[in-house]
């Protein structure tokens, strides 16, 4: 089909608004070629603003675990360092000196031995930063074989059969053998319970996650590490932990401090979180953390000229953007650990209210509250209807604007529906209200309907 025909076709054209075009400008322009001329900015702007205004409301989005809002300051900040790139440390020093301020300060609130000689990066997001969790693990456990004369082709990692889905991706990309613990009614998280199953000599490590993502759950690192315990005396068997506390590692500390799921716990050997999560940062960044810099075998680090002299790099990503680090930087001197302690309790201040209201409902039955992370899941009342299931009303929630999913949870229980909301800062009371008062609404709308509706489109979005 030729450029001209393919210019006439609607489908494959962009129209500007009359009002938006100037003297001999365009009046439509190529959707998936390049045009063949040039735009004016105001123009070219305008296009992409009304555009993106088809996305949801990013506020109104409980699906999502990432940030979606900062104050005027850090969006000041952000517009002046978009242009850093994070890996370029030699041409951006301060920024590579702010990082390193930023992991040590979340190497001691973790309660590293010694946060002097502990040793972090941050990275793109948390996938990022659970691939490097991995593959420092896979490359201890390997150097370890060999030393003894055992072979190395057969690595495995257990984990819950809830993780997230960056770690299926590890271990199809680096040939690790994923086990799965199933989750069950009487098991919600990996707690420990049959563990014994699963791990062997090829073990290169166990993943704890702190703040599943289909409900919110911490999963109980020390009890996981206590029946590692008892396997190394019965089996003699030492594997360590990686903590994917994406969501948890920025909870738990300010909220539970008491709780031993950290460095404080000897088999934790790296801990992961994102910054653009409960850190409060917007989107595009991770922290990878380990207890010391025997966790981090040498053959993983490169050296890159940093002042003069030579500095550690551990990443995937090469060019990625600086500003967030600086973000986060700003965030960790704004709020301090009393800030940081205020917002998260706030937020699941708000997740227990909402909790307390939709398990109070009649057709609703909690899998679990906001006792851990402000992010709590329900499933449907056995018996309460037919004719309708939580993702009708999740269908129902969007045309209100709200994003609620609805999925099935993992394997063995693959049966089981719930809905989940994730509370994050900027969800208040007042919205929170709003959001009941709809789903009340939604609820009582499908309750009066006098037979089935047609299985819904179940919607893309939710990332597990």
């Amino acid at each position: 089909m030729s450029a001209a025909r393919r210019a006439r076709n609607p489908d494959d054209t962009v129209g500007i608004n009359p009002v938006f075009t100037r003297p001999g400008e365009a009046t439509e322009l190529p959707r998936f070629r390049l045009p063949d001329g040039e735009s004016l900015p105001d123009t070219a702007f305008q296009l992409v603003h009304d555009e993106a205004m088809l996305d949801g409301n990013a506020r109104l989005n409980l699906a999502t675990f990432v940030g979606t809002w900062m104050d005027d300051q850090a969006n000041r900040l952000y517009g002046e360092a978009a242009d850093k790139n994070m890996i370029d440390k030699d041409e951006y020093p301060q920024t590579a000196a702010i990082e390193e301020r930023c992991w040590r300060m979340l190497a001691d609130l973790w309660h590293a031995p010694d946060p002097a000689h502990a040793i972090g990066t941050s990275t793109v997001g948390s996938s990022e930063a659970c691939m490097l969790g991995g593959l420092a693990l896979k490359r201890t456990w390997q150097h370890k074989r060999r030393a003894a004369g055992e072979p190395v082709d057969r690595p495995n990692l257990v984990m819950s059969s809830a993780v997230q889905v960056c770690w299926e991706k590890f271990c199809n990309y680096w040939d690790v053998e994923p086990r799965y613990v199933p989750i069950s009614e009487d098991h919600k998280v990996l707690d420990g319970h049959d563990l014994d199953r699963y791990v062997d000599e090829n073990t290169i490590g166990v993943v704890a996650i702190m703040g599943v993502t289909y409900t919110g759950m911490y999963e109980p690192v020390e009890q996981i590490a206590s029946a590692l315990d008892a396997i190394e005396r019965d089996r003699g068997l030492d594997v360590r932990i990686h903590v994917d506390g994406a969501s948890g590692a920025m909870i738990a500390p300010f909220c539970r401090p008491d709780l031993a799921w950290d460095f404080r716990v000897d088999r934790v050997v790296s801990i992961n979180t994102s910054g653009h999560k409960y850190g409060l940062v917007y989107p595009g960044l991770g922290w990878a953390v380990w207890r010391d810099r025997e966790a981090l075998p040498d053959d993983l680090v490169f050296s890159v000229s940093y002042l003069g002299g030579e500095m550690p790099t551990f990443a995937l990503n090469f060019s990625r953007p600086g500003a967030q680090v600086l973000l986060q930087y700003y965030l960790f001197l704004r709020l301090g650990f009393s800030g940081y302690q205020r917002v998260q309790r706030s937020s699941l201040d708000v997740a227990s209210m909402l909790a307390d209201r939709v398990g109070a409902m009649d057709a609703f039955e909690l899998w679990n509250d906001a006792a851990d992370i402000p992010v709590f899941a329900w499933r449907q009342r056995p018996g309460h209807t037919d004719n309708w299931t939580l993702y009708d009303l999740s269908d129902r929630l969007r045309t209100k604007g709200w994003l609620v999913p609805a999925y099935p949870m993992p394997d063995d229980l693959a049966d089981l529906t719930v809905q989940r909301i994730v509370v994050r800062n900027g969800l208040g009371r007042d919205l929170a209200s709003s959001l009941l008062d709809d789903l009340e609404t939604e609820v009582a709308y499908l309750d009066s309907l006098d037979r089935p509706l047609p299985a819904p489109e179940q919607h893309p979005g939710f990332h597990h």
